[in-house]
C-alpha cells in the first residue's frame, strides 16, 4: 500500500504544492504515495460554512471551531497518527518523522487565525500537537508540507542511494558533517585534503569530528543529549555485568 497523506486545511488548493516537484513528485506521480486534501469548511453546519468564532474571555483574532474540526477529523480517522500544526505543540523530531514514514500514511490537521480550540485536543487525545520549532507561522500549512517532504523523502525507492537517508543531520543525533564538490580550489580556499586522500577510514574519522564540532557549538541542546545517550548505554552495560558477578 503507498503512503497515504491527509491534510484537513482551509486552502486544499495549496497541496501537493511543491511536493508535485522533484522526487517528491515524480513519486506521487507514480503512486507511492498520495495526497488528499480535505476542505474543513465541508464540516460546518450552517450556510455560511463558519469555522471560527471569537475568543472566549475576549482577545484579537478568531479561533478555530472544536465541534467543525472534530468532525473533520473523524470523518478521516483510520488509524494513521493523526498531526495537529500549532506552535504550542512538541518539535517533531527525526526520529518521529522515521516511525512515521515506515507507517501507512498520516493525517495533518493545518490551524490558522489565533489556533484550536483546546477542547478538541482534550476529547480526541489521539491528535499530537507537533511544531516546527520556536517560530509563528501565518498557518499550519507550509509546517504540513515540510513534515510531509520529511516522510516522503525517506519512502523506500524516493531517494537514489538508500545512504542518503541515513547519512543526514539528526539522524545519529549530530549535525551532519560539512560537504564539499569540485572544483578544488575556489577563491583561495580547498577542499580539505583528507577528503582528497582516499583513505575511506580518515575520511570517516574526520567526518564524525566535524559532525561533533558543529553540533558543540551550533547545536548545545543536541550535543549534550547525544553525550547522554553515549553514557546511558554504557552505564546499563556496567550494572548488567555487575549482577551478572553476583
Amino acid at each position: 500500500m503507498p503512503f497515504a497523506a491527509t491534510v484537513l486545511t482551509l486552502y486544499p488548493q495549496m497541496f501537493p504544492g511543491p511536493l508535485g516537484e522533484s522526487l517528491a513528485g515524480r513519486a506521487l506521480a507514480q503512486g507511492e504515495w498520495s495526497c488528499e486534501a480535505v476542505q474543513i469548511r465541508d464540516f460546518a453546519t450552517d450556510r455560511h460554512r463558519t469555522v471560527d468564532d471569537t475568543p472566549a474571555g475576549g482577545g484579537a483574532g478568531m479561533v478555530l471551531k472544536a465541534d467543525v474540526l472534530a468532525r473533520a477529523v473523524d470523518s478521516v480517522r483510520d488509524g494513521r497518527p493523526v498531526l495537529a500544526m500549532t506552535p504550542r505543540g512538541t518539535p517533531i523530531t527525526q526520529t518521529r518523522i522515521r516511525q512515521i514514514a515506515a507507517g501507512s500514511g498520516v493525517v495533518l490537521l493545518c490551524g490558522r487565525f489565533e489556533g484550536f480550540d483546546e477542547r478538541l485536543f482534550e476529547a480526541r487525545p489521539f491528535i499530537e500537537q507537533v511544531s516546527l520549532g520556536d517560530i509563528v507561522l501565518s498557518g499550519g500549512e507550509p509546517a504540513a508540507l515540510a513534515i510531509l517532504d520529511a516522510c516522503i523523502r525517506l519512502l523506500p525507492g524516493v531517494m537514489g542511494a538508500p545512504e542518503s537517508g541515513t547519512e543526514e543531520s539528526f539522524e545519529s543525533g549530530l549535525l551532519e558533517y560539512p560537504q564539499y564538490t569540485r572544483p578544488q580550489e575556489w577563491e583561495g580556499r580547498t577542499i580539505p585534503e583528507v577528503l582528497r586522500s582516499g583513505d575511506h577510514a580518515k575520511i570517516a574519522a574526520w567526518r564524525q569530528s566535524m559532525s561533533e564540532r558543529d553540533t558543540r557549538s551550533r547545536r548545545p541542546d543536541l550535543w549534550e543529549r547525544y553525550c547522554d545517550a553515549r553514557v546511558r548505554p554504557a552505564s546499563g552495560a556496567r550494572h548488567t555485568a555487575r549482577d551478572q558477578d553476583q
